[in-house]
């Protein structure tokens, strides 16, 4: 359930026989044909449907995450990293303050995955608590089906062409399959030049598969998302 549905009494309520909450993570940044919230769209949607049969709380995303090779294209927003350690410290804190001692951070942004260390050193600061990160289109069960599929596949591609990322447009998307990028030249380059090797933005595969194949691939990672709801945690 979204806080946005609950008041302040439901929440001391919850608190009452459950600590756990559940804080997606996304990034503004271009998808290609795609929405540009793609990643937020994703993990708030995800997390959600993950959430509600266990009745756990799923706070409001945090909409921006660390896209900085991405900001050629128009749209896309980035954070510095130390704007967004302080940003995740705040929340853990805030969370903790209020009585939640198990928090999963659901990621849809490959970029955010490098904060990670920080969970680790704010548990030694706050003893009693239990911090997960969840990259939910990666994790093993998810990852497998994705292989299933298609191995081919990667940002802005099929893989996150979903009914509700796409977004009615204009613009003819591509039938054909893109050759993938070489992932170890892309981290060298600074943002102009990482456009001017992607071009439109996928990073390769092809661009769509029947919205039947997705919604399998969508159910794989609702489940394994929920499974990283009801733990294991530390405490």
């Amino acid at each position: 359930m979204h806080v946005h549905d609950m008041t302040w009494f439901d929440i001391e309520s919850y608190l009452q026989h459950d600590d756990r909450v559940v804080v997606p993570l996304g990034s503004l940044e271009q998808h290609a044909y795609l929405s540009l919230g793609v990643d937020n769209i994703l993990s708030q949607r995800v997390a959600l449907e993950a959430a509600e049969p266990l009745g756990v709380p799923v706070m409001p995303g945090v909409n921006y995450g660390l896209t900085p090779y991405q900001t050629a294209w128009p749209g896309t927003l980035t954070l510095r990293m130390d704007t967004y350690l302080s940003l995740l410290r705040d929340l853990m804190d805030g969370l903790a303050r209020q009585g939640f001692r198990r928090i999963l951070f659901v990621n849809g942004h490959g970029g955010n995955a490098g904060v990670r260390g920080l969970l680790q050193e704010w548990m030694m600061d706050h003893p009693g608590t239990s911090v997960r990160w969840h990259d939910w289109w990666s994790a093993p069960r998810t990852w497998a089906k994705v292989q299933s599929i298609d191995p081919a596949a990667s940002h802005a591609s099929w893989m996150e062409t979903f009914p509700w990322t796409r977004v009615d447009g204009e613009r003819d998307v591509p039938t054909t399959a893109k050759p993938m990028v070489d992932f170890d030249v892309l981290r060298a380059l600074a943002p102009n030049d990482v456009r001017t090797y992607v071009g439109d933005g996928n990073m390769g595969g092809v661009y769509a598969k029947a919205d039947e194949v997705m919604l399998e691939l969508w159910e794989v990672g609702v489940a394994e998302t929920r499974d990283a709801i009801e733990g294991p945690w530390s405490a």
